[in-house]
């Protein structure tokens, strides 16, 4: 049932960026956070889950034919953050939307399509869900039910990509922090460090290529991908994140993103990445919640660049797409109504899976068990028609179920 899609979502259409931290999964480490998650869905009986987190949003999306209210989404919280204070959760009915059914399928829809995002129209968000998805399909939390959904989701991202203008000119927060960025006046050979090689980083890379900076050093947990970050940089390194702690080269330029929830870059480790140099930095924070500590953006001089700081240019960004986002919005309303009819011949589909397996098996038994005798009587050429004759009944037989539920459905 359609009924049974719920949604919990924090968004920076609700709450100030930074507020968005309270709500996420504080792990950072993969097999905690699946064992968190899997300790969510069982706790609160939940069919399936698909945990999202990105720059200005975390959502989770859930399966399950429990009834989504106030009191649900407190629980909920209380177990994501147990450190949430009371006057957070207070103001859930303000902060949190709570969405069931069509509602939290449009939604969802919506975002996939980026119509949601603080900055309209970046491509990022689709991988963003994917990745999402696959993580926690690989983790057992997801089955067919959510599955349907990320398969309609991508679909109605690629339309509306494809027949609207809403990603022509391609902007995203990476390419927002670079043209803030780019306000410093940041020489070419300016030596800059960037921790962190997800999605975010990657664009990141490619601005400054763009920009032709060729002094970066990447800093990731996982060093093949650091490897390919810094393989785009004629003098790009690539290093293991704890090769950070011994670094002491200094920098003109941090860009810090990563999936940690605390902070990677603290007041112990900042004053060793400077080695003694003295000046305005540039530091990049694109982590939600942030990976430079608030005592380091305080006590060093810096030009500090953060999600919130970039809202500005993307209401901008916003002005220029808006007449796209409107058709996108037409588009997405056909869809929802076409997707009732979608969801149950998929469902249909998923039912008649057995019917050729079921009809094989009778024919297999009819010719080696309740014929047996008569069929083994039969010359070659009889038995050969006779055997093509039963394979042409199955193939068309498989046809006339399915034919004859879609009739009903349509």
């Amino acid at each position: 049932m359609l009924d049974n899609y719920k949604i919990l979502t924090v968004t920076h259409k609700r709450v100030n960026l930074h507020s968005i931290s309270e709500f996420v999964v504080k792990t950072s480490d993969p097999s905690a956070l699946k064992m968190r998650l899997q300790d969510l869905k069982e706790q609160f009986g939940l069919d399936e889950l698909l945990y999202l987190s990105t720059c200005n949003r975390v959502m989770y999306f859930f399966h399950t034919e429990r009834k989504l209210d106030l009191v649900f989404a407190v629980e909920f919280f209380k177990q994501v953050n147990p450190q949430l204070e009371d006057e957070v959760l207070g103001a859930l009915e303000d902060s949190v939307q709570i969405l069931e059914g069509m509602d939290a399928l449009e939604h969802y829809f919506t975002v996939s399509a980026s119509m949601d995002s603080m900055v309209i129209g970046e491509r990022q968000i689709l991988g963003q869900l994917r990745d999402a998805y696959d993580q926690c399909k690989e983790w057992g939390l997801i089955g067919d039910n959510l599955r349907m959904a990320m398969d309609q989701a991508v679909a109605v991202a690629k339309s509306i990509y494809s027949n609207t203008r809403i990603g022509d000119k391609p902007v995203s927060v990476a390419s927002l922090a670079i043209q803030k960025m780019m306000r410093y006046h940041l020489p070419k050979e300016a030596r800059i460090l960037i921790v962190g090689a997800g999605q975010t980083n990657a664009l990141i890379a490619k601005f400054l290529d763009k920009h032709h900076y060729s002094e970066v050093t990447v800093f990731n947990r996982t060093i093949a991908k650091a490897e390919e970050i810094a393989a785009i940089f004629p003098h790009g390194r690539a290093f293991d994140l704890n090769a950070l702690h011994n670094y002491r080269e200094g920098f003109d330029a941090l860009i810090v993103c990563t999936a940690a929830t605390e902070p990677v870059i603290t007041p112990e480790l900042y004053p060793q990445l400077l080695n003694g140099e003295t000046g305005a930095k540039i530091l990049i924070d694109l982590s939600i919640p942030h990976n430079i500590a608030p005592e380091v953006v305080k006590n060093y001089e810096n030009h500090y660049i953060e999600i919130e700081g970039l809202r500005a240019l993307a209401k901008e960004n916003l002005a220029f797409r808006e007449l796209e986002v409107q058709k996108a919005k037409a588009m997405l309303e056909d869809f929802i109504e076409e997707l009732p009819k979608v969801f149950q011949q998929r469902r249909l589909e998923i039912a008649m899976r057995q019917v050729p397996v079921e009809i094989k098996a009778v024919k297999d038994r009819a010719l080696n068990e309740v014929f047996h005798k008569e069929v083994a009587q039969l010359d070659t050429n009889t038995r050969d028609l006779l055997e093509r004759m039963l394979e042409y009944m199955e193939k068309k037989c498989i046809g006339i179920p399915m034919k004859a539920a879609k009739e009903v459905i349509f």
